[in-house]
């Protein structure tokens, strides 16, 4: 998911660093899920699924507390439950 991907640019910076000293004719990246509104820094995703708002979302492998991973379907978690 691009969001704001903190963690993710570690990974991000050292896998494309690793990829390139490999000189691969291209590097592309693919995301399922696109939050363009919480982004800190720009990341360029050639392919995007989805672009979604700035909600919490949960199912197909998403989870909230170790919660709904299992989902058939990717849904918004309401914030307000009652």
């Amino acid at each position: 998911m691009c969001s704001s991907w903190k963690i993710l640019w570690i990974a991000e910076d050292y896998l494309m660093h690793l990829l390139e000293q490999r000189r691969p004719k291209s590097i592309r990246i693919a995301a399922l899920l696109d939050k363009p509104e919480r982004r800190l820094r720009p990341v360029h995703a050639s392919y995007v699924g989805f672009q979604i708002p700035d909600r919490f979302v949960v199912g197909y492998g998403l989870d909230y507390a170790e919660k709904y991973r299992n989902l058939d379907d990717i849904c918004v978690l309401d914030e307000d439950p009652a």
